[in-house]
């Protein structure tokens, strides 16, 4: 994990600069040892922090999720770090919350298919009571909401049993056995008598009556699911999104988006329907959706071809008339047998405020403001010096590989990944670029200023987020 001065998702509003952002290593997660193989599903397939950047959760091929949440340095520590010199930044550090398996290997014998666990995306949802908080992720087929919370362990101690029969102090609140009852030579139990107060009256050790307690021990972290909504997508699922009313999100697969309560795991509404009678007629799948972040009745989704739909759900019950289209044209006379698979968009993504959209395809980042159609007003170049490569990355299958993308929370900055253990930053308003790669000694492997590393249609101007 690398933190930059300015760029990470709660950045004010005095952001530096492009040029000035100070890229430094925080931390690294899943640590191998020199020489260890990496197992397949231990391989991470999804990343998403919550709003407050508190918490970070990741699932991988292997059904898991793990979540981690934010440390505060102590005021002590803040104290001593003002006393070396300025006034710095509080150092971004996660520790591990917990794990839990999310998704199980499962069979579809209509089909004769098989499906993975594997996660392919994660979206935290709303905080509930008691500091709970609600996830859902989802692997091709089956989407889970998962309730993490604190759960405090408890044990029943201090029974009215001696050292020779001690043999469990203590035990878990939920155990369904008991202590074991003496043997009646253990309780004193003479065949003389059995009166009260007689002879052959049983005695506690010690001579008093111990009422068994309950006694708390350690708090831990405990996942359970709380709702399954299965059975409701053909295709496999690419993308979930959950709603600024923090009571529906959508999930996408490649030709339908539907639409979900998060209390109703039984039904679902199919708002887009992109499937055409014949399949021989499909001419575009869907590869991203999100909804807006402030109005709930607004969502956008991306396709393979290269286009961005915005919808209004309060138009029409199915939303396949859009109302806005953010497509650019290609220049006549530079379309090749490539132009259609490197203009497929993998990732979509809304600012904080929603006034402008990110998209990322094969070779580059485009920077949409929602009143503008006709064009980008900044497409950032990533692959640029990939262009010339494109044949052997079309045999190499390559050239179908997917991006993610992300804005800062001010929007200054946008970032997306590349090849080689490496990512991109672009600052929006200068297009200045820096590329680095992913170490524990992170090396700023070039640093472009101006339009070196961007074209801009427009300046996108103030009132980012």
């Amino acid at each position: 994990m690398a933190s930059g001065a300015g760029g990470g998702g709660g950045a004010g509003a005095n952001a530096e600069p492009m040029g000035k952002l100070d890229w430094n290593f925080s931390q690294v997660f899943g640590e191998r040892t020199p020489g260890e193989e990496v197992q397949d599903a231990d391989i991470i397939s999804a990343v998403e922090f919550d709003k407050s950047g508190e918490h970070l959760a990741t699932g991988d091929r292997g059904g898991r999720v793990v979540l981690f949440e934010r440390l505060h340095p102590s005021k002590s520590t803040m104290e001593a770090m003002r006393a070396r010199g300025g006034t710095p930044a509080p150092p971004v550090e996660y520790r591990y919350l917990t794990e839990f398996q999310s998704h199980e290997p499962e069979f579809d014998y209509l089909k004769s298919l098989e499906i993975e666990e594997k996660i392919n995306t994660l979206r935290w949802c709303h905080q509930g009571a008691n500091s709970a908080r609600f996830l859902i992720s989802t692997n091709d087929k089956t989407i889970k909401l998962w309730k993490v919370f604190e759960k405090q362990m408890q044990c029943v101690s201090n029974f009215n049993v001696d050292g020779a029969t001690k043999t469990n102090h203590a035990l878990p609140v939920n155990s369904a056995m008991g202590p074991r009852t003496p043997g009646k030579s253990a309780m004193g139990v003479s065949a003389a008598g059995n009166g009260v107060g007689g002879v052959g009256q049983w005695a506690p050790p010690g001579g008093k009556l111990k009422l068994p307690s309950v006694k708390s021990t350690d708090v831990v972290f405990s996942a359970r699911c709380r709702r399954l909504y299965s059975n409701a997508h053909a295709y496999h699922i690419n993308s979930l999104s959950v709603n600024s009313d923090c009571e529906t999100y959508i999930s996408a697969d490649d030709l339908r988006i539907n639409l979900w309560h998060l209390e109703s795991s039984n039904t679902s509404f199919n708002i887009v329907d992109i499937k055409p009678t014949n399949m021989e007629d499909l001419t575009e799948v869907i590869t991203s959706a999100e909804f807006h972040p402030t109005q709930c009745n607004l969502f956008a989704y991306s396709s393979s071809k290269g286009s961005i739909r915005l919808a209004d759900m309060r138009a029409n019950a199915l939303c396949n008339s859009h109302c806005k289209l953010f497509d650019e044209q290609e220049p006549p006379g530079t379309r090749s047998f490539f132009s259609e698979i490197i203009a497929s968009i993998s990732d979509v993504k809304f600012s904080r405020n929603g006034r402008y959209i990110l998209s990322r395809d094969y070779l580059t980042l485009k920077l949409w403001d929602v009143n503008m159609e006709a064009k980008p007003v900044a497409t950032f170049k990533v692959h640029e010096h990939l262009r010339s490569k494109l044949c052997d990355l079309y045999e190499s299958d390559s050239i179908f590989d997917k991006f993610q993308c992300c804005l800062s929370g001010d929007g200054a900055h946008v970032a997306s990944g590349s090849y080689g253990n490496q990512f991109r930053a672009f600052d929006t308003a200068t297009g200045g670029a820096d590329t680095l790669e992913v170490t524990k000694n992170p090396q700023r492997l070039r640093h472009l200023r101006g339009g070196a590393g961007a074209t801009a249609a427009g300046a996108v101007g103030g009132g980012r987020g």
